[in-house]
């Protein structure tokens, strides 16, 4: 989920300016946009993203705090692109692309939490807590706090600048570290020298699977509706039209 340039210069200034108080005119102008309408779509898009809220009785804009919310029983977790579940391509670049609100029974209390998709077949049959597999388009919660993992833990590594989720088996006399795949495909492990330019991002903790996306997709939908509406009337065709930009 790539996130447009024109939604990158309004979360800039969302922090510095109070935008309630703009017209969509006024602040296509500070983000050099010629269609003032084109603004209401990419703020629709950014609210649907959960990067920023928008008061559906004031018209209020702010941009969301990137560290994890927590407020009653939900947690706002937010999400740092992909990691390969199969050969280390995936580049482990830390961009925000929005968030998972989840239960805090889903993390128990791992501080800093944070979740990137999965990608590839590798981890299919991968048990995670005894129970989930991690498959295409999955959601994998991160524990970058705990970099030491034990024999047989998930891990998310880095190598060479790229990031993938494998199970982690150590050699310490051999000082050898196997990455291996738990999948119905036959992988070859990735075998690594204690040396190596390697690190452990996190453990993994929990896994949000694909299957559950349905409902969240249709209350982005929701969402993205709601911030429409916050922004004020449009021609239906019209709304469609922007909403179907990225």
């Amino acid at each position: 989920m790539q996130i447009h340039p024109i939604q990158n210069k309004l979360l800039g200034i969302s922090s510095k300016i109070n935008l309630k108080k703009m017209s969509l005119r006024d602040i296509a102008l500070l983000v050099d946009e010629t269609h003032p309408q084109k603004i209401r779509h990419h703020l629709a898009q950014l609210k649907k993203k959960g990067l920023i809220d928008i008061n559906k009785k004031t018209g209020e804009i702010g941009k969301v705090n990137s560290e994890v919310i927590r407020k009653d029983s939900v947690v706002a977790v937010p999400i740092y692109g992909c990691a390969d579940c199969g050969e280390a391509s995936a580049f482990a670049e830390e961009n925000l692309e929005g968030y998972l609100r989840v239960s805090k029974s889903l993390i128990g209390k791992v501080k800093n939490i944070f979740a990137v998709k999965a990608q590839g077949p590798s981890m299919n049959q991968a048990k995670v807590n005894g129970e989930f597999s991690i498959e295409e388009g999955d959601y994998v919660l991160i524990d970058p706090g705990d970099k030491s993992p034990s024999n047989g833990d998930y891990v998310l590594s880095v190598i060479d600048g790229a990031a993938n989720i494998k199970k982690f088996l150590l050699d310490s006399k051999g000082k050898q570290i196997a990455l291996t795949s738990e999948s119905t495909e036959n992988i070859t492990p990735i075998f690594i020298h204690q040396n190596d330019n390697y690190m452990v991002n996190g453990v993994v903790k929990n896994v949000i699977k694909n299957s559950s996306f349905k409902e969240l997709s249709a209350m982005q939908d929701a969402a993205g509706r709601d911030a429409l509406e916050a922004l004020g009337d449009m021609p239906m065709d019209e709304a469609n039209y922007y909403r179907s930009l990225k």
